[in-house]
């Protein structure tokens, strides 16, 4: 009986998380690839989630026993009309705006029955195996912790087992098959309930009483912030190498591993540990934010992965150590993921919209905080008094000088940090004065240290900021911490300057991309039609010449609002006032262009230091190759501090039958000074003459593919080797 119980449970729990980043996967494409795609798909998991455990919990209490199983089999089995899984048809181009509700609809529509089937598995079968005369019925929650090692395996499995070597088709034809298999567990599980007493265990009167609302609150509030907390990691870090299934799941994998620990009869990481170091974990975040500046993405995300998880565990310990007698197992599942799904919307929908920056990460690692054992507001003898005062002064010091733009010296805000820094010393194991210094170290680091910003706003997409920088020569592009684009305004003297903007960043003149172009236009020898995906802050409308046609496509409509303004870039306003602006994706809206079209299209797309995958696959190759005229080039700009795209380029192109020339610098010097960077670009054509002056330059070579690495396609794509060769070529380089 245990054996069939816990194989269900592992299996449902299994198929549930696979199929998270799955299916996220496939729908991607349809939102050039962004970041905030898997947040708003992980707000959809969360409240099937919480629909899945209020139908256990109804069915539970109204229906118990045979009726119970007959209708859960009744709803699995009709989840199977929806199957393989596929995007529903009818869902086309997103809007431009309210893509979250329009991505909750197409998740909803396309596996909201199978997945909601999927999500009242765990509380209900361990509710009925508490119905049975087994002897560990008389505490199921070790079941629990089995439910999410499944989830766990299942995840970790997926970005290192399952995407490197199976195509998209072929996994949703595998999850079909064990969707069919769990149906016949679940139908054994019924059997031996039925074959057993089929009735709950006598208990006393303390443990049959149902759960109080101080106790729901607590639970509640134990599940949404680390809730919000996945959601608020999962997207910091995802929007800086690639929103893909990689770096979604690790987050998640760490998330549910807290579960399998701290439900364990005897975990292997005792709760009084957790809530002893969770303090130390996150000042050593505090130090990372504001001190010690870490360039080393790896680090970077190992850093916070860390303190997700031990703030995680912590939360979770909590819940656990207050989880109720068995009788009310239900109800208590039932307000845990109603707890999740607080937190996923707060996070994944709320958040986006209140803050024009991502407050609600530290936040949250506040609110963890507040959440330890031990919460109590000052009393005359903590001596806590003096210190709430003096944080009270300095907030409201803090407020005069973001509202009136005040400036102070660094040294101010140093010393204010080591004074705080120090205190925490003596409250780190009281709740609220350690919550307090945190709170204000966060909220004073973003004030001082922060930029003055020209314009800031939030979207689906992620944050973009307009500040001016290196001695306010340079206005720059930033979204979240990468620079996508950069105008000069003043000369090196101070000096406004006007007319027609210099080329800078990777778009500087006689640069690898301004090469691409000279090539182009010496081998048509007269005016050309390009096509740039990716506007950014429109630097590639001044490669425009009298006679060029030029056109854009572009994702984020607050990127066209930024790049159309003349307040803050003019190259469009001064080079191409009036160049087209295709808004959406480019795989999508690239289709209506005429075929054989242009003679160059430029690849310039990125979501902060994110390129969109689906932008970099043999299909998406073929296609901008059929727009190409006959002696036309793709180009594709590849620099990535946290992946070697470069090869990936080579095999597109001999997969397309096409050759390709790459560029990573050599005869030119990046100049900080100037922001003049060293692009990584990528030139493919059908013939190697159609390069023009390229093939004769040695700082241009044949690009071959490497025969180890498998050619990215739309059903595959191996972001994790990608990581790996990066790595690799990071490490050569510092050697030598």
């Amino acid at each position: 009986m245990l054996v069939v119980f816990a194989a269900a449970i592992l299996v449902s729990a299994a198929l549930l998380f696979v199929v998270e980043p799955m299916f996220t996967k496939m729908v991607l494409p349809r939102l050039g690839g962004a970041a905030s795609v898997w947040s708003v798909a992980m707000v959809f998991f969360q409240t099937m989630l919480f629909a899945g455990y209020v139908y256990a919990h109804l069915l539970t209490r109204f229906a118990p026993g045979r009726a119970s199983v007959v209708i859960h089999l009744a709803v699995m089995v009709i989840a199977c009309f929806v199957l393989p899984l596929h995007i529903a048809t009818g869902w086309g181009q997103p809007p431009s705006v309210g893509e979250a509700f329009w991505l909750l609809g197409l998740f909803t529509v396309s596996i909201g029955l199978p997945f909601f089937a999927l999500a009242a598995n765990a509380p209900l079968l361990q509710a009925w195996f508490i119905r049975t005369d087994h002897w560990a019925a008389k505490d199921p929650y070790f079941l629990y912790a089995a439910s999410n090692a499944g989830s766990f395996l299942a995840l970790i499995s997926y970005p290192l087992v399952v995407e490197p070597f199976m195509r998209l088709s072929d996994q949703t034809w595998a999850w079909t098959l064990g969707f069919y298999a769990l149906i016949l567990l679940i139908a054994a599980c019924g059997v031996l309930l039925l074959r057993s007493s089929n009735r709950l265990p006598d208990v006393g009167a303390a443990e049959a009483a149902p759960p109080t609302w101080r106790d729901v609150t607590f639970w509640v509030a134990l599940t949404a912030v680390p809730s919000g907390l996945l959601i608020a990691v999962t997207a910091h870090i995802s929007t800086d190498v690639a929103a893909v299934p990689l770096l979604w799941v690790l987050p998640l994998a760490l998330y549910l591993l807290t579960f399998v620990i701290v439900f364990q009869t005897r975990p292997i990481i005792p709760h009084r540990f957790v809530v002893d170091v969770q303090p130390i974990f996150i000042l050593g975040l505090v130090v990372v934010f504001i001190v010690v500046k870490i360039d080393s993405t790896v680090d970077l995300i190992t850093i916070h992965l860390a303190v997700f998880f031990v703030c995680v565990l912590m939360c979770h310990g909590e819940l656990a150590r207050r989880r109720p007698a068995p009788r009310n197992l239900t109800a208590y599942y039932m307000w845990i993921s109603a707890g999740g799904m607080i937190g996923g919307i707060s996070a994944g929908l709320i958040a986006p919209h209140v803050f024009t920056w991502v407050a609600e990460y530290p936040i949250l690692i506040v609110l963890t905080v507040l959440l330890r054992p031990g919460l109590a507001l000052p009393t005359r003898r903590t001596g806590q008094y003096p210190l709430f005062v003096a944080l009270g002064l300095a907030a409201l010091l803090l407020i005069v000088v973001s509202v009136f733009n005040l400036n102070f010296d660094d040294s101010v805000f140093s010393v204010l940090t080591g004074v705080l820094l120090g205190l925490t010393v003596q409250f780190w194991r009281r709740p609220l004065p350690f919550a307090a210094i945190i709170a204000f170290l966060f909220a004073a680091d973003h004030y001082f240290n922060a930029d003055p910003s020209n314009f800031a706003v939030r979207n689906f997409f992620g944050v973009l900021n307009v500040v001016e920088s290196t001695g306010g020569r340079f206005r720059v592009l930033w979204h979240g911490a990468t620079a996508h684009g950069a105008q000069r305004i003043r000369d090196d003297n101070g000096n406004a300057v006007t007319g027609r903007p210099e080329m800078t960043s990777e778009f500087y003149t006689g640069g690898g991309i301004d090469q691409v172009f000279a090539a182009v236009r010496a081998r048509v020898a007269g005016p050309i039609n390009y096509a740039v995906v990716g506007l950014g802050t429109g630097n590639l409308a001044c490669e425009k010449r009298p006679g060029d046609t030029l056109t854009f496509y572009e994702i984020d409509p607050d990127i066209v609002r930024i790049a159309s303004n003349p307040k803050l870039f003019n190259f469009i306003s001064e080079c191409a006032p009036n160049v087209p602006i295709v808004l959406g994706d480019a795989r999508l809206r690239l289709v209506d262009a005429s075929d054989g079209s242009y003679d160059l299209i430029f690849i310039d797309a990125f979501i902060g230091a994110a390129i969109p995958i689906h932008l970099l696959t043999r299909e998406a190759m073929a296609l901008y190759l059929r727009k190409l005229k006959p002696h036309g080039i793709v180009a594709m700009h590849l620099s990535n501090y946290n992946l070697e795209l470069i090869s990936v380029a080579g095999g597109l192109a001999e997969a397309n039958g096409v050759i390709a020339r790459s560029y990573q610098g050599g005869d030119m010097e990046e100049d900080a000074s100037q922001l003049h960077w060293i692009p990584k670009v990528v030139a493919i054509a059908h013939r190697d003459e159609d390069f023009g002056v390229l093939t004769k330059s040695q700082f241009w070579p044949i690009l071959k593919r490497d025969p180890n690495q498998r050619v990215w396609t739309d059903d595959y794509s191996n972001i994790f080797g990608s990581v790996l060769r990066k790595l690799r070529e990071d490490s050569l380089k510092d050697a030598n």
